[in-house]
């Protein structure tokens, strides 16, 4: 059995460097992947999401409008949540941003709000739920 006689410090200088070496692949692999044609939007915004959906052997794409009420950032593990109401009952859906299915997302309206999780929107109904659209400057 061999034993590693470098100092402390030296030691953890080569971890380190190994643990960097070995997540810069997987970043890598992330920035592939990623996409870098999607709109940008912030909670608040009413959007449309455009999203691939496969039923058997048929695809076709549905058409989600709502508000965003949440936006998680990151690489590869952005993700965002719309909020409407149908038919009476408030319906969220949170999607991937880096998904392949996701087709694309359209700005419908900006919306003025001053934090970045409207999850006080679950508690309102009616008149009570809108948002202000932000003034075009």
């Amino acid at each position: 059995m061999r034993v590693d006689r470098r100092h402390p410090s030296e030691a953890n200088q080569l971890f380190r460097k190994e643990k960097i070496m070995g997540s810069s692949i997987i970043d890598r692999i992330d920035r592939e992947q990623m996409r870098y044609d999607m709109t940008d939007f912030r909670p608040g915004d009413t959007v449309k999401v455009h999203i691939r959906i496969i039923e058997g052997n048929k695809e076709r794409v549905q058409v989600f409008e709502g508000v965003v009420i949440r936006r998680r950032r990151g690489n590869m593990g952005a993700t965002f949540t719309v909020r409407k109401i149908s038919h009476g009952v408030g319906v969220e859906k949170t999607f991937a941003l880096h998904s392949p299915r996701l087709e694309k997302v359209d700005i419908v309206s900006r919306g003025r709000v001053r934090r970045s999780r409207l999850y006080y929107l679950r508690g309102l109904r009616g008149k009570a739920a809108r948002i202000k659209e932000k003034s075009r400057r």
